[in-house]
């Protein structure tokens, strides 16, 4: 075969030969054929020279390694085999090993690693086992390892919890013993490359059209919008269909713990929290992030996902002329929504009264828009709620759509419809001032 050593081939690194009369060192004892077959490839590769080449043209010259090596210990492998193991090989060296096939899937949304046997996926909202296994414990803690390693970060038994996003925007959260008993354990969330709107979404079944026209309108008249739902509901697929509507010569700052927005608007400051360094010092919160956002002249700020004592900085954001923004929160109805945000601007302002926390979460949002995903693996829309003002201590809100059950077709996809009461919101004035205000009666009127 050729020599591995030239220019853009992989280099080897002078390994031994191997024979019968190898150190039990150098061959372990119990080694597989299989097992062995892949050290002597990995010995006779230069990491280094490896990682520039192209993963195709890595792919095959790791085929042609394999098949020499296999020759010469006399293992008879078919040319698939052969080209799996090439493949696996490949992606041990400049991928994720066998999470690559799956990072690569398209349907694929969410990839959880239980374990060396338990890896499992969601396709289209439902969850299914993997037909991947890992080496071993060792090999899960390895990858988890270089992802973590390639966000800067580290993680270890010493530093057992870390969040960080891989080069294709994907969020990784990794939990390492001694927290995670049975071994490293890791928790993708995919970062999609489709651009979704709501012509999609309407096309899924996650809205109904006179819907996506009242969601579009309350985009383009500025109101005040938060998005509500559960783990993996499509709240961040909702937020970026809304700001696919926000005019281009808006300034728009967003705030994320994990960078998932994809914003198309060319006027965008993107910001994202910092961990704590291994000293334990240098984190930035999104509290701060939003304080200093109000300081960079936004006209929106969008926020990611509200979940502590930055609630009440940004109810402060929009009730100081930053009409417009948007934020997810994680509840199982709009009602609900307005409870944890009440919850979390206590977590930063004890001393606050409620009714005044109330006052400011009923003057600064104007609308709610509750996501679920459901037991068909879909996920829709099931209520809209205007935030209508407050009456004595309590926040009183309006239905402008929701979601009603009526079964579920041969396939086993649930049926339904939108239905709204059809009243004139509180904000109609502010649709008004946008020309908008009979577009959305308009559409109430046909859903």
């Amino acid at each position: 075969m050729k020599t591995f050593g030239r220019r853009n081939e992989v280099a080897p690194a002078a390994p031994p030969q191997a024979s019968p009369s190898m150190p039990s060192a150098a061959r372990p004892e119990g080694e597989s054929p299989l097992s062995r077959l892949r050290r002597q490839v990995m010995e006779r590769v230069d990491p280094v020279a490896a990682s520039v080449l192209p993963a195709a043209e890595l792919q095959v010259q790791l085929e042609s390694l394999v098949h020499d090596l296999a020759n010469r210990e006399r293992l008879e492998l078919a040319a698939h085999e052969q080209a799996r193991i090439a493949e696996e090989l490949a992606y041990d060296m400049v991928g994720f090993g066998p999470l690559e096939p799956l990072l690569r899937d398209d349907s694929i949304s969410d990839i959880m690693v239980n374990g060396p046997d338990h890896v499992f996926v969601e396709v289209r909202g439902k969850m299914l086992r993997a037909n991947i296994r890992f080496r071993d414990a060792a090999q899960v803690a390895s990858i988890a390892q270089k992802m973590a390693a390639g966000a800067g970060r580290r993680v270890d038994e010493s530093s057992p919890l870390v969040d960080c996003r891989l080069p294709d925007g994907s969020r990784v959260n990794v939990v390492f013993p001694p927290l995670a008993l049975d071994g490293a354990c890791i928790s993708i969330r995919k970062f999609s490359k489709k651009k979704i709107d709501f012509e999609a979404m309407v096309g899924f079944g996650s809205l109904s059209p006179p819907l996506a026209r009242v969601l579009e309108i309350a985009a383009r008249a500025r109101l005040n919008i938060v998005i509500s739902g559960g783990t993996g509901s499509g709240k961040t697929t909702m937020l970026n269909a809304l700001s696919r509507l926000i005019d281009h010569d808006e300034r728009v700052v967003t705030i994320e713990d994990a960078a998932e927005l994809q914003l198309q608007q060319p006027h965008v400051v993107r910001l994202e929290t910092r961990p704590a360094n291994l000293e334990g010092r240098g984190e930035i919160h999104q509290r701060e992030l939003i304080k200093n956002a109000l300081r960079m002249r936004p006209d929106r700020i969008i926020v990611g996902e509200v979940r502590g004592a930055e609630a009440f900085d940004m109810l402060q954001a929009m009730n100081t002329g930053h009409d417009g923004s948007i934020c997810t929160v994680h509840a199982n109805t709009t009602r609900d929504a307005l409870t944890r945000i009440e919850n979390m601007v206590q977590m930063g302002m004890a001393s606050l009264p409620v009714r005044a926390i109330r006052t400011q979460i009923a003057s600064a949002v104007d609308i709610i828009v509750q996501i679920q995903r459901m037991r068909d693996g879909g996920r829709r829309v099931i209520q809209v709620s205007e935030v209508a003002g407050l009456e004595g201590d309590v926040i009183t809100m309006n239905d402008v759509f929701s979601f009603e059950f009526s079964g579920e077709d041969r396939s086993g996809r649930i049926t339904g419809r939108w239905v709204t009461p059809g009243m004139r919101p509180g904000f109609f004035d502010r649709l008004e001032y946008f020309g908008l205000g009979d577009a959305w009666m308009r559409a109430l009127v046909d859903g």
